[in-house]
């Protein structure tokens, strides 16, 4: 096990001013990754339809094609495969440390009616154990929350209404929800944090949002009744990327999350957030994010990285998928499901339960196909290929050099890291929505231009220290038909390369480098220009 990860994993963590610091007095950043669809089923990560989009809703079509018994023991099943032991020993091998675990209320509540699901919660115990086992903070995520807190359905909303806000019943049913998971995990360590709602009031229901804070309130005053030492995670308002909300500062221990998924990877998206960090002296979150393409991971998690934000990847497991580290292979005949929710044929009970059975099979760990290079994208691991764009948000001197001062539009970030321009102008493409979507895509119009002396620097994380070498790859294009490019890595000496032809072209290098423990640049710089870099590769 990685001993830094050891240290960094170590007692109850708190806020400490702006930072994070765990029980020994030692900072920690969050990187982690979200266990969606494992508690809280989200019909996308199904590839069902609308009429199969929630956990209610796919529940009525198990019970409908298998019958109730059956229903049940298949839900057991799929608590017991989804999330098991060897996915969280790999999320720990990979450098992960921390999980954030979305609940459903329901999840809770399915036992005797009005009273909690002890077998439920024992599944809760049961990773939380593995996690500190394997030193993994837990942030528990009230993702579905009694009523539901969006009236959409990633909450398992009943009538696409916030019911949560707008029923007192409720309302009294999530303080009391908060008390009893504080009063259960007091003692425990190894949860980070309790994320009281998710991404409650989109905008369209925002004529509710000046109830989020006074039922804020409530739960932390609740928490707080039997449970002094966790920290309180705060959300905004539509899907976490409003904090308009946020007008005072309810506790001590306390750090605000928001979300991001459709917009550009630049600091110019995230600034109302760091103000805000400023302004209340408290960590911030990003705590949801993802389900785009790996040039887009290398853009967002880098952006946090540098400026020191914590984070949490959307999410570890989904069925066929490319995206996330674990992909469930597709059942023979899960078409079948599907036509069944868009009104098509029923299939009978037994093809039905060989379907499931077959789902539930591949469910488990060591049944995915495993992505390394969604992992890599995540923690700037070689072998990885960033966008020329990607290069480091620390500013001018520390991730990027202008060789002639005076220039600009030449594709270098502005000297206060907002801004990302293109020697054309145009910006990246971004037309997704939330969760889906085909996400960012790179073209060859997306590069950055380099006169003579201009550098950018590219961080990476190599497993290991200590003096070898490193291959390096450029795709570049010398616009006047010659340059010169150099390259270097770590703490060690230059190469240099010549690039001839006004075309695109991938030109290669092996590099003799210095690697010290942890994160390690590598400089390109523009040694006779001008020259165009489109992206650059590091094995």
């Amino acid at each position: 096990m990685d001993s830094r990860r050891e240290r960094d994993v170590d007692g109850f963590l708190r806020a400490d001013g702006r930072k994070l610091v765990n029980g020994s007095g030692r900072e920690i950043l969050l990187r982690g990754v979200g266990l969606g669809s494992w508690l809280l089923p989200e019909g996308y990560m199904w590839r069902f339809p609308d009429a199969g989009d929630r956990p209610r809703r796919i529940e009525a079509m198990i019970r409908e094609l298998i019958g109730e018994d059956k229903d049940v023991a298949f839900w057991e099943t799929y608590y017991d495969a989804y999330i098991a032991e060897p996915d969280i020993q790999r999320m720990a091998e990979e450098g992960f440390n921390s999980v954030r675990v979305p609940i459903n209320f329901r999840f809770l509540y399915g036992g005797e009616s009005g009273r909690y699901h002890e077998g439920h919660l024992a599944i809760l115990d049961r990773l939380i154990g593995w996690c500190r086992t394997y030193k993994l903070y837990v942030v528990l995520d009230l993702h579905g929350a009694p009523g539901g807190q969006t009236g959409t359905n990633i909450d398992d909303s009943r009538d696409n209404q916030p019911e949560l806000f707008l029923d007192e019943a409720y309302r009294r049913q999530t303080v009391e929800l908060w008390r009893m998971l504080a009063e259960r995990y007091k003692d425990e360590w190894i949860v980070a944090g309790y994320d009281l709602l998710n991404e409650p009031l989109p905008e369209w229901f925002s004529m509710y949002n000046d109830r989020v804070m006074p039922l804020y309130k409530d739960i932390v005053r609740a928490i707080r009744e039997v449970d002094d030492r966790h920290m309180i995670i705060l959300e905004g308002v539509h899907w976490a990327t409003d904090w308009s909300i946020f007008d005072e500062k309810i506790d001590d221990n306390l750090m605000l999350q928001f979300h991001k998924y459709w917009n550009s990877p630049d600091t110019e998206s995230i600034q109302k957030y760091l103000d805000k960090r400023d302004e209340w002296n408290v960590p911030i979150f990003m705590g949801e994010g993802g389900e785009n393409n790996i040039e887009w991971y290398l853009g967002a998690f880098r952006l946090y990285e540098d400026h020191d934000i914590h984070w949490n990847f959307w999410t570890w497991k989904k069925l066929a998928t490319v995206n996330s580290p674990c992909s469930v292979a597709m059942p023979d005949g899960w078409y079948k499901l599907v036509d069944y929710l868009e009104g098509g044929e029923k299939p009978g009970e037994a093809e039905a339960e060989r379907i499931l059975a077959d789902y539930l099979h591949n469910l488990k760990f060591e049944n995915c196909t495993y992505h390394p290079q969604v992992v890599n994208a995540l923690m700037f691991r070689p072998p990885v290929r960033i966008p020329a764009v990607f290069y480091g948000y620390h500013g001018e001197g520390v991730s990027y050099g202008v060789g002639s001062k005076g220039r600009s539009g030449l594709g270098f970030r502005e000297q206060d890291g907002t801004d990302i321009r293109f020697t054309d102008s145009k910006r990246e493409k971004a037309n997704f929505q939330h969760g889906r979507g085909e996400g960012w895509q790179p073209d060859e119009w997306m590069h950055v231009r380099l006169e003579t002396g201009d550098w950018l620097a590219y961080e990476v994380k190599p497993d290991s220290g200590g003096i070898g070498l490193r291959r390096v790859t450029l795709r570049v294009w010398a616009p006047d038909g010659n340059a010169v490019v150099e390259i270097a890595a770590g703490e060690r000496g230059e190469t240099r390369i010549e690039v001839t032809g006004a075309a695109w072209q991938t030109v290669s290098a092996v590099v003799s480098a210095t690697l010290p423990p942890g994160p390690c640049r590598t400089f390109v710089k523009a040694a006779a220009g001008p020259l165009a870099l489109e992206w650059i590769a590091v094995e």
